[in-house]
């Protein structure tokens, strides 16, 4: 009898201590400490449109800094309870892990490796290569490109991988390549090259500040997934971002992320098809 009192107790007592432990990780999760604090602490960057950059007013604008506003929105019903810490590229994790930001939104690209580091929030864009034409030019289209081979010019940016990742749209284009994206615009314009090989976002924000200059071929590929990221192990706080970033893209704050993506890219999005979950798409 006293054998089984004392499995008892002892069974008893790892409970208490398990859920002493959910209980002290709840309560430690960085949602409370934003919320306590009255707002949250962003690290994005400010020289990559349409991302993040300083406007003609010096105001921080971009697509990463909308996403933002979104989340302070589901955090405080204000999306100017924000602040933004502006960081380079190879500070987005380090300053995740040293606490110094609550959360990064800056065009981060999810990786197998980055995952290890950090925890990805669900998407919020899908990046690509897209092929930028000029309105009125001699190719009208990506069918058209890839159909005239080796007379094709394309213009891309400076990379160890420029040349392949051309050649997997376009197998027989010449591919000249610059060192700065102004030059792979310069050489379109020009008529250096038939094409600019960029990215889907530069390529889209490009053609709305030139409205009726250039033309997109139609044609996209080099698929990646931009992602905001939180630090490792806080799982209270990666649902609640998570919801928010999900009820913007689909739900109750659709409107303020369609009027974003309207305004950064020039696509009118759809809206989510009512009596039926987004996922049944």
């Amino acid at each position: 009898m006293m054998r089984v009192i004392t499995r008892l107790v002892c069974l008893l007592g790892v409970a208490v201590f398990l859920m002493t432990g959910v209980a002290n990780a709840e309560s430690k999760s960085k949602l409370d400490e934003v919320l306590k604090r009255g707002k949250l602490v962003v690290g994005t960057g400010s020289t990559n449109a349409p991302w993040h950059f300083m406007d003609k007013d010096t105001k921080l604008s971009g697509f990463d800094v909308d996403i933002a506003k979104m989340i302070a929105k589901a955090l405080f019903d204000d999306p100017e309870k924000v602040e933004f810490v502006n960081q380079s590229g190879d500070s987005r994790i380090p300053n995740l892990t040293t606490n110094k930001v609550d959360i990064t939104c800056q065009f981060m690209t999810v990786t197998g490796g980055r995952a290890q580091q950090v925890e990805f929030t669900i998407p919020y864009y899908r990046e690509g290569v897209g092929l930028l034409l000029k309105a009125g030019g001699k190719y009208k289209s990506y069918a058209e490109l890839k159909a005239a081979g080796s007379k094709v010019v394309i213009s891309v940016l400076q990379n160890v991988y420029a040349e392949d990742m051309v050649h997997q749209a376009l197998p027989a284009a010449k591919v000249d390549q610059y060192d700065s994206v102004d030059l792979i615009y310069q050489a379109l314009n020009s008529g250096r090259s038939d094409a600019a090989a960029t990215d889907q976002s530069a390529l889209r924000w490009f053609m709305k500040q030139n409205p009726d200059r250039y033309a997109d071929a139609g044609y996209g590929w080099n698929p990646q997934t931009y992602s905001c990221a939180v630090k490792r192990g806080d799982q209270v706080w990666l649902n609640f971002v998570n919801t928010a970033l999900h009820e913007a893209m689909t739900g109750v704050e659709f409107g303020a992320y369609s009027a974003s993506f309207e305004k950064w890219f020039g696509v009118k999005l759809d809206p989510p098809q009512i009596g039926f979950p987004v996922e049944y798409k």
